[in-house]
């Protein structure tokens, strides 16, 4: 059965017919202390350091969907997947001393983790499968964040209605030693319809987090200006809320 925190089940109602009125003034307030509510008590708990449950391989699901975007537009993501992704970069940038560019097989040759994890969509379908890649943190080790960094931006290669896809998180789910750049799905490069070459494991927070098709990841000291404020293109269009724990 499908996990979720009680905002991302009032998030999926909103955008079923509600989406209107949670872009009102007096909605949208109640939304937002909600979330922050929802997010204080995980912190209170320790849900927000704590691991999420890794299986084992007999446990592993005989197929991991595409959802949403399984194919970006564009010639430049055609080339790239031509290619084999051989000439795919990911930039870190923003507020860090050592902006980098780094390509696949720099980050394949990074020190990697394999988990075993429960993807769980705000849809209502849950899969198991193996991730592999490294872990966030280290990205922003060798970058070097600086001090008025909060909040990490994931930009991404696709694109929705004229819009960049990308998501946001903070320096807790940052740092959180379950959250890596995936390359690898089940042991074998990730599909294209799964968000290849790069994508993110936020194991801590529902699959919409989880950002596809990664290019580039941002430390911001705010999310205002991005997109619409929100942290993220769902939550700019949906009332899906930021916080996504489970």
């Amino acid at each position: 059965m499908k996990r979720r925190s009680v905002l991302a089940g009032l998030g999926a109602f909103l955008v079923a017919g509600c989406s209107k009125l949670a872009q009102s003034g007096p909605v949208s307030s109640l939304l937002d202390a909600a979330e922050d509510w929802n997010r204080n008590l995980h912190e209170l708990l320790g849900r927000r350091s704590a691991l999420a449950r890794e299986f084992t391989p007999a446990d592993v699901s005989p197929d991991f969907r595409g959802n949403g975007t399984v194919q970006p537009p564009g010639a430049a993501y055609a080339a790239h997947q031509q290619a084999g992704f051989a000439d795919w970069k990911l930039d870190v940038s923003g507020l860090v001393e050592h902006p980098l560019s780094l390509s696949l097989d720099q980050i394949k040759a990074l020190p990697q983790r394999t988990q075993i994890t429960r993807h769980d969509c705000v849809e209502g379908w849950s899969a198991i499968a193996q991730w592999t890649g490294p872990q966030l943190a280290q990205l922003l080790a060798m970058a070097k964040l600086k001090p008025e960094a909060k909040f990490i931006v994931f930009r991404c290669a696709d694109n929705l209605n004229g819009q960049d896809y990308y998501e946001s998180i903070d320096l807790i789910d940052a740092f959180h030693p379950q959250t890596i750049v995936a390359h690898a799905l089940n042991g074998a490069p990730l599909p294209v319809k799964n968000g290849a070459p790069l994508r993110m494991r936020i194991e801590r927070q529902l699959g919409y987090k989880h950002a596809k098709y990664l290019t580039g990841i941002e430390a911001v000291a705010s999310l205002a200006g991005i997109g619409a404020g929100k942290g993220g293109y769902w939550e700019d269009r949906t009332g899906y809320e930021w916080y996504a724990g489970i």
